[in-house]
């Protein structure tokens, strides 16, 4: 099965159907300004121009909004390849899917310029979806990866590769699957408690008109978790979830987050931490922590209670 995106046709899927009867997916983001030059010397090259285009434009937004949009252009216009499946939610609670089959055009006059041609193959319900590929998809984000639910698209889709078969999938998969959503519904369930959680004292989770914007913040090395500032507005906090026992490796994973962070993201006077939450620790992810200041450990506890 080919990896598998969503992205959303304008707020609330608005233009689903005519990108769909057009054969196309598009976004806006920069307006009508051709992406072209900038495109093929890679997702760091391109960030740093299409931050500049969003600022340009944008005065009043700060590096994390033009960071956001930057991060969702490359991935639409470029990150995603061709033979890629993307998913295109529509208003009516049905999914659109296709295959990506060519490169960027600039489209402009139209209300999503940056546009992808796609060969769009039928749809299916929202109904039809498990509870957590539902839950994936209830993400605000314009463009983001389905990586942890390709068996169960397959299945909806009947996209899947014929030299991997379904049950081959599934065989490969499944625990990966079930780990990812774990930790998904983890993610979710401190998104949801954020402000009675300790950090939630200190930190909100990053906003855009009004719109959470820091769960599965995009980056062009893969979204962080959630993104959350500090109440003072001086601080950018990288939180990294992981279920059960956390392995030293997240370490280097979270720095990731943190390095693009602190190159792509702090205004002047900002500084950049980050949060590993896990069920458990061990000696090893302790003596990598104890030489990154910036970083802390939390654990999260579960609890399970029957009354009568």
């Amino acid at each position: 099965m080919t990896t598998a995106w969503m992205v959303r046709q304008g707020r609330g899927g608005l233009f689903a159907e005519d990108m769909i009867e057009a054969g196309y997916m598009g976004v806006d983001f920069v307006g009508d300004y051709d992406l072209t030059p900038h495109l093929g010397e890679g997702p760091d090259s391109f960030r740093s121009a299409a931050v500049q285009v969003f600022l340009g434009q944008e005065p009043d937004k700060g590096k994390v909004a033009a960071g956001l949009a930057a991060g969702n252009l490359w991935w639409a216009c470029e990150g995603i390849v061709e033979g890629n499946l993307v998913l295109a939610p529509k208003p009516d609670r049905t999914y659109q899917y296709g295959v990506v089959t060519g490169g960027y055009e600039y489209h402009p006059g139209t209300d999503l310029p940056h546009r992808r041609r796609v060969d769009w193959k039928g749809s299916f319900s929202k109904d039809d979806m498990s509870p957590a590929l539902a839950s994936s998809a209830r993400s605000i984000m314009t463009v983001f990866q389905l990586a942890a639910h390709t068996v169960e698209l397959a299945a909806l889709t009947q996209l899947t590769d014929a030299a991997q078969p379904i049950a081959q999938a599934i065989s490969s998969q499944v625990e990966d699957q079930l780990a990812f959503q774990m930790e998904k519904q983890l993610e979710d369930f401190l998104v949801h408690n954020w402000r009675s959680t300790t950090l939630g004292q200190d930190y909100d989770i990053y906003e855009e008109d009004g719109q959470l914007k820091g769960q599965q913040y995009l980056t062009d090395t893969g979204p962080m978790d959630i993104l959350a500032i500090s109440k003072d507005r001086t601080r950018l906090l990288v939180i990294e979830l992981k279920r059960g026992r956390a392995s030293d490796a997240v370490v280097g994973q979270i720095q990731r987050y943190m390095g693009y962070v602190q190159e792509a993201l702090l205004e002047p006077g900002q500084s950049v931490e980050g949060v590993i939450i896990a069920q458990e620790d061990d000696l090893r992810i302790r003596r990598a922590l104890s030489i990154a200041r910036n970083i802390r450990f939390m654990k999260y506890r579960v609890e399970f209670h029957l009354e009568a």
